[in-house]
């Protein structure tokens, strides 16, 4: 078989994906709406399903055991393609696109199917509210507005829900750099530390304190300060791997998770980053500053049974870095 796709479909993808819900967990919002549905028409089964680009995933079912369909055989993969209408196919026995689907002809039987695009700000199809029964049947103008309204309330779950994404990333991201901030970093060491715990794996944590900045601010200004900021969560992030994290405590204090503990990792993060403050930073103005950076690190050992012992611990080094070069903190 062979579904139709969207012109618009590279478009449609990156709508979809847009809303970082793939996936994820159950919600009770879209639940509740495809209860909601089942009870409305009377149909054994209730979806809210997003087009994936091979397959239309659930992200709330009612009466149906598989979390996923293949996008070839997905009633769905039809409805979409118009965004403005329902698709409603009172028997899909006797509709020629849909005879020889397996859901027809073998079990569940599949006769009957009604779906409304969920149709996001832009126009774009993401995927369907629908209802489907093993007899064939159909709606009246009534039941063809509701299931249309339903489709409007679960775009309307989508947009909350990424609504309060953005605003749980915004609570956890410096403003500045757009760095995870310290709360963000918390977080993330309280679960490696459970994690480590658990399984004995270690990881290591480096705090990072800039050396000279204070003067760039004195004889630059604060906009200068916070060049050289950015530039330099710029070049953390170059040093580290995808699953290490970078932070910035605040002032020109930066924190980072290592997801390894091995002290040769370590030394050599150490040594890259080091190096990377080595080059002079140009400002906006033109002009070039130097500053360059203080590093402790410390590793989890069985020894260590919190991330407050660990910080400090990193923190002490850190403390000795700074007088080992000069600087004080």
């Amino acid at each position: 078989m062979q579904c139709p796709i969207p012109d618009n479909e590279p478009a449609r993808l990156a709508a979809v994906r847009s809303y970082d819900i793939l996936d994820s967990p159950p919600e009770v919002d879209f639940d509740a709406l495809t209860h909601v549905a089942s009870h409305s028409f009377g149909t054994p089964v209730a979806v809210v399903g997003l087009m994936d680009s091979d397959r239309l995933w659930f992200k709330s079912r009612l009466g149906l055991d598989v979390p996923q369909l293949d996008r070839q055989i997905a009633f769905c993969a039809y409805a979409v393609m118009q965004p403005g209408k329902l698709l409603v196919v009172e028997d899909l026995q006797q509709d020629p696109r849909f005879k020889q689907n397996p859901l027809v002809t073998n079990a569940p039987h599949v006769r009957f199917y009604a779906g409304a695009p969920i149709v996001d700000p832009n126009g774009f199809a993401l995927g369907t509210i629908a209802v489907v029964d093993t007899k064939p049947r159909s709606l009246d103008t009534k039941e063809e507005a509701v299931l249309r309204d339903l489709s409007v309330l679960v775009m309307t779950a989508l947009e909350n829900r990424r609504r309060s994404l953005l605003l749980a990333k915004l609570a956890l991201t410096d403003h500045l750099t757009g760095l995870a901030n310290r709360a963000q970093f918390d977080r993330a060491l309280a679960s490696e530390m459970a994690h480590a715990k658990r399984t004995g794996e270690p990881f290591t944590v480096l705090c990072m304190d800039l050396d000279g900045f204070k003067g760039v601010n004195d004889r630059f200004g604060h906009a200068a300060g916070d060049e050289v900021l950015c530039e330099v969560a710029r070049r953390l992030q170059q040093e580290v791997r995808a699953e290490d994290m970078v932070s910035r405590f605040g002032g020109d204090e930066f924190g980072i998770i290592m997801r390894d503990g091995s002290a040769v990792s370590a030394q050599a993060l150490k040594g890259r980053i080091t190096r990377a403050m080595s080059s002079p930073i140009t400002l906006s103005s033109g002009e070039n500053v130097g500053v360059g950076i203080s590093i402790g690190v410390a590793a989890y050992t069985d020894a260590i049974d919190s991330a407050v012992k660990l910080l400090a611990q990193s923190d002490t080094e850190l403390y000795l870095a700074k007088r080992q070069s000069g600087h004080n903190r």
